[in-house]
Parts: C-alpha cells; structure tokens; sequence
C-alpha cells in the first residue's frame, strides 16, 4: 500500500513540473499522499521504537494544511518548496520502481560497506545478497540504508531557487559524495554495535521482543540519526554557501510557516 501512495504523489509531484494552471492541485496531490504514506509507515517505526518518524508523521499535518492553502493563492514560496520535491523524486523514483537499479545501489552499497569492515577488521558473512551476519545477528539493507533519499532530497532542495551550472556542479559534489560516503560509515557503525551489542541498555524502552535488539535501537534509532542530522545540517549550510539564494528562500520558508503557526495559537495577525 505505501508504494502505491509515494508513486501516486511521485505523479503529482512529477505532473507539477508541466506548465498549465493544473500545477497547483498536482503539488497538493503529491504533499497529500505524501503525508499518507508517513502515517501508513508509523506500525512499521513503532515496531523499531523509532519514534522519530512519528513525530515527522505528527508534524506534517500542519505543513500540510499551510501548504495546499498557499499553493491554492499561487505563492511564490510554496510553489519553489513543491519544486524541490518534484526534482526529489525525478533522483529517488528510479531507483524505487525500477528493481534492477534499485538491486545494483543496495548491491554496491553491501560490498562497500563489507569491505570497509574488512578494512577494519572486523569479519562479517553474508546470510544473503544483502543480509550481513554476525555472532547470530543479522542486519539487512534496504534501498533506505543507501542514502539515496536524503541526496535526493537536498539535491531536490538546492533545485528549488535558480541556480548557475557552476553552483549546480557544486552543489552536487557537496551532497551526493558526501552523504554516499557518511552514509555507509552509518551502516558500518550500525552493525558493529548491533553485532557486538555495544549498547544493551535500557530494555523497557529499547526493546522490542527480540534479543539484542537494544543495541540496534540505541545505535540505529538515535545514535545514527542524531549524528545524521548534525551532518545535514553542516552539508545544508554548505550549499546556502554556494547559493546565496537559497539561504533567503529557506528565511523566506521559516517566516511562512512559523508565522502561520503562531496565528493559529492567536499569538500572530
């Protein structure tokens, strides 16, 4: 079912991209069912005690309403955001719907990060082509584990102001390279901690019925994810660094929302 929703907002996003008067309710289809398939993937993150995705889940309610009704008044500002996820999707849905590139990124991505645990010493088996084991633990990577949607989405996000070839080069080899390579020192973290169960506290909170799991949790769930967003923010400034324009557009983005957010609680005209 999720796949069926992020392809339907794909089309949205990817219908967006025609000129005609139709662009607006095409962004609105695809901020929609985008927002569905946070909420349609929330058993699956409850199910890892990841908790941070839900609150992702929880707060794009708002956006969405903020969004769709500024889209509706043909803004500017709304309308540059609904670009950036257009060209988000042009990167990831490749990769998503077509299974052998999809395989070959998932493939790479295994051998890669093998070899750096070879490179460090630490052996690992192959329970499948894209399962790592060890000491009993099994770790399988997915097209999530690749990095590929969070390059997408900052490759998307330097796309959503006009931009020179020069900053678009730039802006490139400040992303891709360096989430790529971030990423698979992620999943080589991840599963020595997991592996070696460097991390087997707090059960009441960590656990979820299977033995060992803690560690996953504690590595994957917050230790990954809190360096994670540290670094996208380090590589966001890099690229308001080459594209001053996007610095404004993200000030521009926060005064929108934040603003409206406060006329909610009455705190704002």
């Amino acid at each position: 079912m999720i796949e069926y929703l992020v392809l339907i907002s794909c089309i949205g996003f990817l219908a967006f991209l025609i000129p005609g008067p139709h662009r607006k309710y095409s962004a609105i289809i695809g901020w929609v069912f985008i927002v569905l398939s946070l909420f349609a993937e929330l058993p699956f993150y409850f199910s890892e005690n990841n908790f941070m995705y839900p609150v992702i889940a929880a707060l794009s309610v708002p956006f969405l309403v903020i969004t769709a009704q500024y889209l509706m008044a043909d803004d500017e500002r709304v309308m540059h955001l609904s670009r950036a996820a257009a060209v988000a999707f042009i990167i990831y849905a490749p990769f998503e719907y077509i299974p052998v590139l999809g395989d070959w990124l998932i493939g790479a991505v295994v051998g890669q990060i093998v070899w750096l645990l070879n490179l460090l010493h630490f052996s690992v088996n192959l329970a499948d082509w894209n399962i790592i084991s060890r000491n009993g633990f099994r770790v399988e990577i997915i097209l999530a584990c690749t990095g590929i949607q969070s390059i997408a989405i900052l490759l998307g996000v330097s796309a959503a102001v006009p931009t020179t070839f020069r900053q678009k080069i730039l802006a490139f080899l400040i992303v891709a390279p360096t989430i790529y390579f971030l990423n698979l020192l992620r999943n080589v973290f991840v599963i020595m901690a997991y592996t070696q169960q460097w991390f087997p506290y707090y059960p009441d909170i960590a656990s979820n019925g299977e033995l060992g799991y803690e560690s996953f949790f504690w590595a994957h769930n917050v230790i990954a994810e809190f360096l994670a967003l540290i670094c996208l923010i380090v590589i966001a400034y890099g690229l308001f660094t080459i594209i001053p324009n996007l610095g404004k557009f993200a000030e521009d983005l926060y005064q929108l929302y934040y603003g409206e957010i406060r006329k909610a609680f009455g705190k704002g005209t």
